[in-house]
C-alpha cells in the first residue's frame, strides 16, 4: 500500500510541479506589475498572531535564482530576527494593539526563545497587550508565554514544569556485541562528543558540566519568569519540584497561569478587551513581518551595517541555509569587506562546530576583515568549538546568558569493522610500496602508528585551536587551556572567565558595530546569499507531494530510529579531526 502512495504521489507531484512552471511565469509577471508591499495591508484594530508551529533560523535567507528564468529572487522573512523586528516595528504601529500567542511547542533554541521573549517584553512595555493561550504549555513554551499578561490554559490541558534535564546515550557494549565501532582520538578531558563509543556509563568530566551549565539556564528562565509573574525563583523552584502545573486546576492554584478556559472563551475575552462594538482584525505574524520587511528594504540610508549569518554545522564544503561552508561564507566576508557602503560586519553565529580546516579557512578571512572594518560577533543558541573558533578573533563578542559556547577541544571519530568482518570470515589484506604508503582499512584494527599519526594532528590542531583564542582575546595559551580542555559554558559564565565581552542579543550587537564604525542612520545588510538551481525548486514545491529519501526511511523506521541514522551518517560525512560540541543540546 505505502509503496502505490508513494508512486500517486510522486505523479501527483510531477503534475503540480508542471502546472507551478506556468504558475511562476504568471507570478513574475504579476509581481513586475506592482510592488510586492502593496498586496499586504494592516487594518486598524489589528491584533497579531504569534503561531511558532515551524522550525525557527535565525536567518530566513536570502536567495539567488538567477539560474532559473522568470523566477523572481526574493528573501525570505520567516527567521527569527524577522519576526523581531516584525515585533518592533509593531510597536509603533497605531493599527496593531496586541499580540496573541498561540503555541504548544515552540521550535526554537533557549537563546532564540529568550531572543523573542525580550522583543516581546518590550512590546508589553509600550503599554499594549499580550495574552496566550495554551492546550498544553512545555517548559519552552512557558518559558516564552510568560511575558503575557493573561494566560490561559485548557481546562483539561496541563503545563510541564519540572526542571531542566538532558540524556545520553553510550553504545560501548552495543559495539563489542556486533563488532563495529567507531576509534576515537581526542584531546580534552570534556570533550564527550565521543564519550558514548568508549564508554558504557557518563564520566565525572562530563556529569559536571552539564549539571553546571543546565543549573545556569534553569536559573536564568527562574528569574525571567520571577519578574513576568510576581513568583519568586524559590518558589518557582518549589512548584517545578512539586510538578504543580501537572493540571489545569493545579496550574491555576499556583499563579502559573491566569486563567482555565477554551480557546473560544480566550478569543471572547480578546473581544471585549478590545470593546464589543470593535472589529477585531487578525494578521499572522510572519505575514506582518514580510510586510515590514519590504518597507524597510526601500530604506534610502547609503551606510550599512552587514549581518552574515553562520548557522548550521561546520563543513568542509560549499554551504548552504543549514551548514556553514567555507564557500558562501568566505564569499560573503569578502563582499562585506570590499564594499564600501558596508562599514560594520556583525557575525551572527549559531553553530556547534565542525570541521577543524573549514574553521580555520572561515577564520582567517575574518582576520583579513577586521583589518578593515570592525566585525562584532554576536552568539546565538550555540557557539562551540568550531563555531567559538570562528569568532574568537572578533573586535567584541556579545552572547545571551544562555548560549551555550567554549568547548575548545579537538575529536577524531573513525569507523572500525574489523570484528564483524572477521566473525564473518571476511579477511582483507593490504600490499604497498612503502612504509605509510597504506591507508587505514575498516577492516583491520589500528595499528600503534596510524593512532599515533592520528594523535598528532590531533594536539596540533589543538595547540593552534588554543593560540587562536589566546591571541584573539588577549590571553595567555596556558590560560586559556585552563578553560578549554573540552568543556562548554553558558554566555553567564563564559563572561566570567573571557570568552566574551558583553551579555546582550543581535540589537546590542548591532549597535556595538555602529558605534566602532561611527554611524548612526544606516540600513541592514543581510548575508550571505544562497544561490538556488532548478533541481532546488522542484524539490521546494514538490516536497509536499512527492516524499523524499528521508521522509520514507523516516516512515518505515519511525523517528527515533531515523535519528540515530542521521547521527551515524554526519559521523561518516566528518573529514579530518572535527572541533564539534561534545553533544546536541537537547533540554527536556
Amino acid at each position: 500500500m505505502k509503496f502505490f502512495k508513494r508512486v500517486l504521489s510522486t505523479i501527483v507531484g510531477m503534475t503540480i510541479f508542471v502546472a507551478l512552471c506556468f504558475l511562476i511565469l504568471f507570478l513574475f509577471l504579476f509581481a513586475s506589475a506592482g510592488s510586492g508591499d502593496n498586496l499586504i495591508t494592516v487594518k486598524k484594530n489589528t491584533v497579531l498572531e504569534l503561531d511558532l508551529n515551524k522550525p525557527i533560523d535565525d536567518y530566513g535567507g536570502r536567495f539567488d535564482y538567477s539560474k532559473v528564468p522568470f523566477f523572481p529572487n526574493e528573501p525570505e522573512y520567516d527567521g527569527l530576527f524577522n519576526i523581531i523586528d516584525a515585533i518592533h516595528q509593531a510597536t509603533d504601529d497605531k493599527k496593531i494593539k496586541g499580540i496573541s500567542i498561540k503555541n504548544n511547542s515552540i521550535r526554537a533554541g533557549m537563546a532564540q526563545t529568550k531572543a523573542l521573549r525580550d522583543a516581546l517584553l518590550s512590546f508589553k512595555e509600550s503599554g499594549k497587550f499580550i495574552v496566550s493561550y495554551g492546550d498544553f504549555y512545555s517548559q519552552k513554551d512557558y518559558y516564552l508565554n510568560s511575558v503575557a499578561d493573561t494566560i490561559y490554559l485548557n481546562p483539561v490541558g496541563a503545563l510541564d514544569f519540572k526542571g531542566l534535564s538532558m540524556e545520553r546515550m553510550y553504545y560501548k557494549d552495543f559495539q563489542e556485541k556486533y563488532g563495529v565501532k567507531m576509534e576515537v582520538i581526542r584531546h580534552g578531558k570534556y570533550k564527550s562528543a565521543v564519550e558514548g563509543y568508549i564508554s558504557q556509563e557518563m564520566s565525572d568530566a562530563n556529569r559536571e558540566q552539564i549539571s553546571v551549565f543546565l543549573q545556569s539556564i534553569w536559573d536564568e528562565m527562574r528569574k525571567e519568569i520571577s519578574n513576568s509573574r510576581n513568583i519568586s525563583s524559590d518558589e518557582l523552584n518549589m512548584l517545578a519540584d512539586e510538578l504543580a502545573g501537572r493540571t489545569a486546576t493545579r496550574a491555576l492554584n499556583a499563579k502559573l497561569v491566569d486563567k482555565v478556559g477554551y480557546e473560544d472563551e480566550y478569543e471572547a475575552g480578546i473581544q471585549n478587551a478590545m470593546g464589543k462594538n470593535t472589529l477585531v482584525n487578525r494578521m499572522d505574524m510572519y505575514e506582518y513581518a514580510r510586510y515590514t520587511g519590504k518597507r524597510k528594504a526601500t530604506d534610502a540610508s547609503s551606510d550599512k551595517i552587514a549581518v552574515i549569518y553562520a548557522q548550521g554545522q561546520i563543513m568542509y564544503a560549499e554551504g548552504d541555509e543549514t551548514t556553514i561552508g567555507q564557500g558562501v561564507m568566505n564569499e560573503a566576508l569578502k563582499e562585506a569587506r570590499e564594499n564600501d557602503k558596508i562599514k560594520a560586519i556583525v557575525l551572527r553565529v549559531n553553530s556547534p562546530g565542525g570541521s577543524a580546516l573549514a574553521s580555520e579557512l572561515i577564520w582567517r578571512e575574518i582576520e583579513l576583515t577586521k583589518q578593515v572594518k570592525p566585525v562584532i560577533v554576536s552568539m546565538g543558541d550555540l557557539a562551540a568549538s568550531g563555531g567559538y573558533y570562528i569568532a574568537c578573533n572578533a573586535d567584541q563578542i556579545f552572547a545571551e546568558p544562555n548560549t551555550i559556547t567554549g568547548s575548545i577541544g579537538v575529536f577524531g571519530t573513525i569507523p572500525n569493522m574489523h570484528k564483524l568482518a572477521e566473525n564473518l570470515g571476511i579477511n582483507a589484506e593490504q600490499v604497498g610500496t612503502n612504509k605509510n604508503s597504506i591507508e587505514y582499512s575498516v577492516f583491520e584494527p589500528m595499528s600503534d602508528e596510524q593512532r599515533a599519526l592520528i594523535k598528532e594532528g590531533i594536539e596540533d590542531i589543538y595547540d593552534l585551536f588554543t593560540q587562536r583564542v589566546a591571541d584573539g582575546r588577549g590571553m595567555t595559551q596556558a590560560a586559556v587551556d585552563s578553560i578549554a580542555q573540552g568543556r562548554v559554558w553558558t554566555g553567564n559564565d563564559a563572561i566570567k572567565i573571557g570568552l566574551v565581552d558583553e551579555i546582550g542579543g543581535l540589537d546590542m550587537a548591532l549597535q556595538a558595530a555602529a558605534d566602532a564604525a561611527e554611524v548612526s542612520n544606516y540600513q541592514i545588510l543581510e548575508l550571505p546569499v544562497y544561490e538556488k538551481d532548478l533541481q532546488s525548486i522542484i524539490n521546494q514545491y514538490t516536497g509536499g507531494y512527492v516524499q523524499t529519501k528521508e521522509e520514507i526511511l523516516r516512515e518505515e523506521l519511525g523517528d527515533q530510529n531515523y535519528q540515530l541514522l542521521q547521527k551515524m551518517k554526519k559521523l561518516t560525512q566528518m573529514q579530518g579531526p572535527q572541533l564539534l560540541l561534545p553533544y546536541e543540546i537537547e533540554i527536556k
